[in-house]
């Protein structure tokens, strides 16, 4: 009994700790992209490259994060399990979930 509840329940976490990190990703890229835009509408770029710094930190922020999570529950990563493709597929949904509320926030508000 011990053994199917933990096959049930170690996916189900390593989605969820996927989700986690797939929507704080997300929530980060949408507010520099929102500050971003809001320093443009104010004409503070003075080239095109002003308009990306940070993306780089933000994109090591996130393998960090994915480093953290194989470092501190090495079950999910343990034998090539499914528990691994869960974390991130749950990356995948989070983020996922982000840019398509984003998608549903420029359909109902058109510029």
């Amino acid at each position: 009994m011990e053994s199917s509840l933990f096959s049930i329940l170690l996916p189900t976490t390593a989605l969820l700790a996927g989700g986690v990190i797939g929507l704080a990703f997300g929530a980060i890229q949408d507010s520099a992209k929102r500050r971003y835009e809001r320093l443009q509408q104010q004409g503070k770029f003075k080239s095109g490259w002003a308009a990306t710094p940070g993306s780089f930190r933000r994109v090591a922020y996130l393998l960090v994060a994915l480093a953290l999570v194989q470092f501190l529950f090495p079950m999910f990563f343990a034998q090539g399990g499914v528990s691994q493709w869960c974390v991130s597929g749950g990356v995948v949904i989070g983020y996922g979930l982000s840019l398509y509320r984003e998608l549903r926030r420029r359909i109902s508000h058109p510029l």
